[in-house]
Order: C-alpha cells, then sequence, then structure tokens
C-alpha cells in the first residue's frame, strides 16, 4: 500500500486547535500566576516556589503527549514588569508519524518578557518521529531591561528503536525580538531534499540530537572566569559542543546521538550563565527528579 496516498473522500481529516495564555505579574508576595486561560488539553496547574516568592516556577501540560497531523498548539506567555517566571515541561515533547495526508503539526510559542522581566524557557527535549511534517516556531520578545535564558532540543528518530529520520519534513524557527526588533534567530528546515545537505560536515555531522541555548541580553562583557567555565564544559562534552557571543547574546550549541548527555551540558551551562545574568544560583525544577 502506498503511505503517501490521499485520505478517501469518506474520511474528515481531523485538527485539534489547543492554546494556553499565562501570564505573570509581580507585587507585594512576589510573583504570581495572574492569568491561566487554556483551551484543550493544555494547562498549568499551579506554580511552585523552590526558589523563593520571587521566582515562579510552572509546569507546562499536554497530557496527549505531542503532535499528530492537524494538530496546533499555540503557548503564550507574558512575563510583566519586574516578574520572574521559570517554565519547564515534565516530560519530552513528540511530533508524531504524520497522516498520509501530510497535514502539518504546528506548534507556536510566544514568550514575552516586559521592562525589566525576567523569563527562563527551560523545555525538555522534543522528539520527531519518522515521516513527521512539524512545524515548530518559538518567538521570544523582549522590553527594556528584560531578560532571557532558554533552550531548545530537537530529537530527529528514534535511533534507539533503529529508526532514524530518514524521511519527513521539520521546519524550526527560533528569534528574539527586542524592542520590535530581531536581535537573534535560528531557522532550520529539513526535508527529504535537503537532508544529505544537512547531515553532511558542516551540518549535523550524522547526529540525531541537537541543541541550543540563548541568553541574554548582556550589557557587559562575560567575565572571563564564567566564559572559560561554559568552554570547560563544552571540550568535555563527549560530542559536538561550542559556546560563542553573537552581538549581546551568549549561544551555546551542541550535536549528539542521545538527549540525556545534552540535557546533562546544557543544565551544567546554565549555572555559570544564570549567576552572570541574573545573579542566582541555579535551582532545578523538581519534576526533573521525577
Amino acid at each position: 500500500m502506498n503511505s503517501r496516498a490521499p485520505l478517501p473522500p469518506t474520511i474528515q481529516a481531523s485538527e485539534w486547535a489547543a492554546w494556553l495564555n499565562l501570564g505573570f505579574t509581580h507585587g507585594p508576595r512576589g510573583t504570581q500566576l495572574s492569568r491561566c486561560n487554556h483551551q484543550g488539553p493544555l494547562y498549568v496547574q499551579k506554580p511552585f516556589y523552590p526558589e523563593g516568592s520571587d521566582c515562579a516556577h510552572a509546569y507546562l501540560l499536554h497530557p496527549p503527549g505531542g503532535l499528530v497531523s492537524g494538530d496546533h498548539l499555540q503557548i503564550a506567555v507574558n512575563v510583566d514588569q519586574n516578574a520572574h517566571a521559570l517554565l519547564t515541561t515534565p516530560g519530552a515533547g513528540r511530533a508524531y508519524r504524520a497522516r498520509p495526508d501530510r497535514t502539518l503539526q504546528h506548534q507556536h510559542i510566544s514568550l514575552n518578557a516586559h521592562e525589566n522581566a525576567t523569563l527562563e524557557w527551560l523545555p525538555q527535549e522534543t522528539l520527531l518521529y519518522p515521516d513527521a511534517r512539524a512545524r515548530l516556531d518559538t518567538d521570544i520578545h523582549l522590553n527594556d531591561g528584560a531578560r532571557f535564558i532558554g533552550w531548545d532540543i530537537t530529537c530527529l528518530g528514534l535511533p534507539a528503536s533503529k529508526q532514524p529520520f530518514q524521511s519527513g519534513e521539520l521546519s524550526q524557527r527560533l528569534q528574539v525580538i527586542e524592542n520590535g526588533r530581531v536581535a537573534l534567530r535560528e531557522h532550520l528546515h529539513l526535508t527529504n531534499a535537503n537532508r544529505k545537505a544537512l547531515n553532511g560536515r558542516l551540518g549535523f555531522r550524522d547526529h540525531s540530537v541537537n541543541a541550543i541555548m540563548i541568553a541574554g541580553p548582556f550589557h557587559e562583557p562575560l567575565e572571563p572566569d564564567a566564559m572559560k567555565q561554559l568552554k570547560h564544559h563544552c571540550s568535555e562534552f563527549s560530542e559536538l559542543a561550542g559556546v560563542s557571543q553573537v552581538d549581546r547574546y551568549l549561544v551555546i550549541r551542541a550535536l549528539a546521538n542521545r538527549a540525556e548527555p545534552v540535557k546533562k551540558l546544557l543544565t551544567q551551562c546554565w549555572a555559570p550563565v544564570r549567576q552572570q545574568l541574573f545573579s542566582r544560583s541555579v535551582c532545578e525544577p523538581r519534576i526533573w527528579a521525577t
């Protein structure tokens, strides 16, 4: 049977749209989750305060666990003036194998940090199943004085099950916008046509996991000891990793064949970056230990 044959006309392709809108404000009791509106299976139960009242940790819950053809997830987070929010997920996200009609699987995340706000976006990895057709967009909007640390870990295929990402499509964009101006943009478009080139020496080098961490803006150069520590972590990484500064942003990239070593590397790098940018020690979300 041809796996790409069109659906019979009697079958109606399903589409599932879900959205989540969060708002964090700062007041006498610290940072509070002041707005939590949602539609569909996408929500936050309550914030946690392992660091005290000034920093709210929130876990984004998506019970279906992934995207199928026709799904459109939208997440909008607004961190108001002087508030500090850290967001993560309890487990890996997924984009499953697309239906024969190749309907798009789309996730759009909009993160907005207002004046002097602090926003940390630290999700678990995203797994792209073989033959998925996914679009993953992350837009970070920063106003004056806002600070951001975030990462993105993408796993192509299921190599442990001997199912590499030999077919399928991924369009992935991550961009930082300062006061309406694009300060940093990363864009990956992986298709069957360019797969061989992207896996070459100037691309993924046949690695199934790629990751990026972005932090900033830094208004002063990173302290030499902090940069030395970051380079040390990258050099000890068993596969490929590097750190660079792009204008006022720190960028760490890594390639690997398993997600766990990449998450360990980014968590190690998070400590000196957080101390430099926020003057705060690392406090890992409790959900990571479960």
